[in-house]
């Protein structure tokens, strides 16, 4: 018997502080990112203290101080472009930065998807459906999609959609599904509502699911929620 409550609350610990720990994980993998990006700013500038101060640069180069300062300077560098981009100058500025890399052969390909695909994510569904379920990995199961665009069949004329699934609890991996877009099962699900089942792990779920019905009819069986378009 005692051996029981020890396992029973071992367990029960263990799943008490595993929301903390995945929570403080993805936060300390941004937070490094972030004071990684701004570290080569805080060296120069320390590199500059250093012909005033030395002394000073050197307190500010050890322990957290230089990671704490490297993540500063990410924020306010994030701040000052977010400033810029909604300002006239700063679209200009934009535009021909995104003309300078749509010349660039590889490039090009990388950065236009890259930045389609979070605008897409950034942008809410406006009279179409963004968030649809798709039989993933096999039929019977069912995945949580984002609609990215829709083509045309040839010959056949069927109409096709472009479909990232993401994985759990990471949405930045994932597959790229093409699916015929009448075998996507619409839901009213909001993009935060989907991203938040996913990372969750199904915890954080929607109060309602929509039915399964046949493939050629889910379009048609869900008028409150209209065909996918981008």
């Amino acid at each position: 018997m005692r051996r029981f409550h020890v396992q029973r609350y071992l367990i029960t610990g263990l799943l008490t502080i595993i929301p903390l720990w995945v929570t403080v994980a993805i936060f300390g993998f941004v937070l490094r990112l972030l004071a990684e990006l701004g570290n080569p700013v805080v060296e120069g500038a320390l590199g500059e203290l250093r012909r005033f101060a030395p002394d000073l640069a050197g307190s500010l180069t050890h322990g957290w101080t230089n990671t704490v300062l490297a993540l500063i300077a990410t924020l306010l560098l994030l701040y000052c472009i977010g400033w810029l981009a909604s300002r006239v100058l700063g679209r200009r500025l934009l535009a021909g930065f995104d003309a300078v890399m749509d010349r660039i052969p590889m490039v090009r390909t990388i950065y236009d998807g890259t930045k389609k695909l979070t605008a897409m994510m950034q942008k809410k569904p406006s009279g179409t459906q963004r968030v649809v379920l798709v039989e993933f990995p096999h039929p019977g199961m069912r995945a949580i999609g984002f609609v990215t665009s829709t083509m045309r069949e040839q010959e056949s004329g069927r109409e096709m959609a472009a479909v990232f699934v993401p994985t759990t609890p990471n949405p930045t991996g994932g597959y790229l599904e093409i699916v015929p877009l009448d075998c996507l099962t619409p839901t009213d699900w909001t993009v935060d509502q989907a991203m938040a089942f996913i990372i969750s792990g199904g915890a954080a779920a929607p109060d309602n699911l929509p039915p399964t019905v046949p493939c050629s009819n889910r379009m048609s069986a869900a008028p409150s929620a209209p065909a996918p378009r981008v």
